[in-house]
């Protein structure tokens, strides 16, 4: 906790800092604060919650009080070493925060600003966000990096650097990111519900609407229930698909993808043939749109083998586990597929986040539907037990 010399704590700072507080407000807040956060402190153990320190921001980076944050089957992927990256770590990527210090240099947000931390940045320099249809960020950090863009971090836990995850770190009361991690929002948002805008409703959204470019009257089918499928499920919703088959073992599962637009909910284990030909026969041979929103290499196959063999187009949301190889039948791309990738949805993020955002205030789509439960940060460990028990869709961490 950051202390004034005075007594007060950061906490104790108005989030709406007038003009004439802000400079001295500042000269308080750029100082280490000591805060709780939860640690991976290696592979395949639980969470460990710590006293942490976090440095002040540097130049261009962005100190955040984060309000809320979900918990991805993304974040598991580190836990169980399925995804690179150094460790200790604080992951979490998926929050909506109040800016409480900036760094020298920062002109896009302030001291009480609400935001939400992008795992997916958006520089606006390099060639992927030059192109417009490109957001791949060169400054994204998906390869495991675990520091800011200068090459450090601004965790430390009993003496030892702890690194950042995908640019964001958000499972802890503060984190420090790069300005191009970052992007405003309406105050008005409830950060317990459009923290889901920064990762999962807005990847499964826009693979729909952006990567898969779904038509109006067409079928669609979508592998995996989780949260990120159910906001697929709404973007072909939304972008007029006439019939939405939602794919999952877990049958629990199949009231809430009708609740959100799908039309039939079929599981794999009801028939011994494979799903691609139990999708052909009950749709006459007509998917033409496919979504794998699992990460597993074998439903990446089914789902590319259930878009008509032609015209289909076949879309990988579902992060994939690294250092694994995919092995296919070329013939199935051969005959006309379309196979695309899909990170944070094809948005723009700080373009588009922001917009998303008006557009959840606008009453265009509903959250609640993907949120099940709402705990405590101190409870992330239940947190993580009821994603693996298959009883949440999002679970929402407040502070």
């Amino acid at each position: 906790m950051l202390i004034k010399p005075d007594g007060q704590t950061a906490d104790d700072l108005p989030d709406d800092l007038s003009d004439d507080l802000l400079d001295e407000a500042q000269a308080v807040r750029a100082e280490v604060i000591k805060c709780k956060a939860a640690v991976l402190w290696e592979p395949n153990k639980p969470f460990s919650i710590e006293e942490i320190e976090v440095a002040p921001p540097k130049a261009k980076e962005v100190r955040i009080k984060i309000l809320a944050t979900g918990i991805c089957r993304t974040d598991d992927h580190v836990i169980k070493g399925l995804m690179v990256s150094r460790f200790p770590v604080i992951v979490g990527h998926e929050a909506t925060g109040l800016v409480e210090s900036i760094g020298e240099g920062v002109t896009t947000v302030k001291p009480g600003d609400k935001v939400i931390p992008l795992f997916m940045p958006q520089c606006r320099e390099c060639n992927a966000c030059r192109n417009p249809d490109g957001n791949l960020c060169i400054k994204s950090d998906i390869t495991g990096r675990g520091v800011l863009d200068d090459g450090t971090t601004r965790f430390s836990c009993k003496g030892k650097p702890v690194y950042h995850f995908m640019n964001t770190s958000t499972f802890t009361e503060y984190t420090v990111v790069d300005e191009f991690s970052v992007a405003k929002i309406d105050d008005a948002a409830p950060p317990e519900k459009v923290c889901l805008i920064g990762c999962g409703f807005s990847t499964g959204y826009g693979a729909a609407i952006k990567t898969g470019k779904v038509t109006a009257g067409s079928t669609c089918a979508v592998f995996g229930l989780g949260g990120v499928g159910l906001s697929v499920i709404m973007g072909c919703k939304s972008a007029g698909a006439s019939r939405i088959i939602g794919i999952d073992l877990n049958k629990d599962k199949f009231e809430k993808a009708k609740a959100v637009g799908a039309t039939d909910c079929i599981s794999p284990k009801d028939s011994t043939k494979p799903i691609s030909e139990v999708l052909s026969e009950m749709t006459g041979n007509t998917v033409g749109y496919s979504f794998e929103v699992i990460g597993r290499l074998d439903t990446m196959i089914d789902a590319l083998a259930s878009c008509h063999m032609n015209y289909g187009t076949s879309v990988v949301v579902g992060a994939p586990p690294s250092a694994k190889m995919l092995t296919y039948n070329p013939m199935l791309l051969f005959t006309g597929r379309t196979w695309k990738g899909c990170i944070f949805g094809g948005w723009k993020s700080r373009d588009d986040v922001p917009k998303i955002v008006n557009d959840f205030l606008a009453k265009k789509f509903d959250l609640d539907q993907l949120i099940t439960h709402v705990l405590p940060f101190k409870k992330i460990q239940e947190g993580f037990e009821l994603l693996y028990s298959g009883k949440s869709i999002r679970t929402i961490l407040t502070f």
